[in-house]
């Protein structure tokens, strides 16, 4: 197995995570990527992950789906939908390969709760740590303190989705989310 996939996987803890847990560790597996990959800037290069040991990555088109793994003779496949805009394959396999951190303990480390399926629980983590990768917080914080602050400009920057910066500058707090009402004027 990989040195990295070694690394990242040794520091989560085999145990039901809390969901706050589990965002913390795939923040810190992200950043630890990054660090093992020596990526200090952005864009992440699809390369620090794609050419890790022991791990093969496929473009299909068409495909049923944005992305999907499995281990496969003796190496993991992540098999991307290659129909797909290149910044929307660039997360999916983010997310793919937290999948890949995760296995053979995604039952264990997300367990159900109520309303909420382990795989469920696992999907949001993944998308968690794809954007943490793509997007580190403290480089969106810089960029976004630098005056970067209009969300397609920062996509640009990142190699990303619109709707992928959107929901990180979301998560780290540079934006407010969209009131779910808006009141009326009176006449």
């Amino acid at each position: 197995m990989s040195a990295t996939i070694t690394t990242l996987r040794d520091m989560v803890p085999i145990r039901p995570l809390t969901f706050a847990e589990a965002f913390r560790i795939a923040e810190l597996q992200a950043t630890k990527l990054r660090e093992l990959a020596g990526i200090s800037e952005p864009p992440l290069p699809e390369t620090a992950i794609s050419q890790l040991p022991r791990l093969q990555v496929e473009r299909i088109v068409p495909a049923g789906v944005s992305g999907a793994t499995q281990w496969s003779h003796g190496r993991w496949l992540i098999i991307l939908n290659g129909a797909e805009p290149l910044v929307r394959q660039r997360f999916s396999l983010a997310h793919e390969f937290k999948h890949i951190l995760d296995n053979p303990y995604i039952d264990v480390l997300y367990p159900r709760t109520r309303g909420q399926s382990s795989a469920g629980r696992a999907e949001q983590i993944c998308d968690f740590f794809a954007g943490c990768v793509l997007m580190p917080r403290h480089m969106l914080k810089r960029a976004w303190v630098d005056g970067a602050q209009d969300v397609r400009s920062l996509a640009h920057h990142f190699n990303v989705s619109s709707q992928a910066m959107q929901v990180r500058l979301l998560q780290v707090g540079l934006i407010e989310p969209p009131s779910r009402c808006v009141m009326a004027k009176a006449s």
